[in-house]
């Protein structure tokens, strides 16, 4: 089994946490989301990204508006709804739980050693 490829699929695995994440602190545009992403060291593509903001768009997550920029054609600012914010709190108490799990399962399996 490739480490790399596994720590990839945990990444894709908390993205859409972190992009609700992300813009329950301020709206964004794409760019800035790819930026903040990739400064956490989740690194992630456009082409990656935008069906992500669009799967969560379409289920009522997110919203959008268009915004004109001086440095080029216009940008669309992404914004989480009220249910974001609701599913947003669901994903944190799993996130929470998760890890938890995780951190437990480690220590006993350091215990043991």
């Amino acid at each position: 089994m490739n480490v790399e490829n596994a720590k990839a699929q945990m990444r894709k695995g908390i993205l859409e946490y972190c992009i609700l994440s992300i813009l329950s602190k301020n709206d964004a545009y794409a760019s800035e989301l790819i930026k903040e992403l990739k400064e956490s060291r989740l690194i992630v593509v456009e082409g990656t990204l935008y069906p992500l903001l669009t799967r969560q768009k379409n289920a009522g997550l997110l919203g959008y508006r268009w915004e004109e920029s001086t440095q080029g054609p216009p940008r669309k600012y992404y914004t989480i709804t009220d249910t974001g914010k609701k599913f947003l709190n669901e994903m944190h108490q799993s996130w929470n739980e998760l890890v938890e799990a995780v951190s437990m399962l480690n220590s006993k399996t350091k215990a043991s050693k």
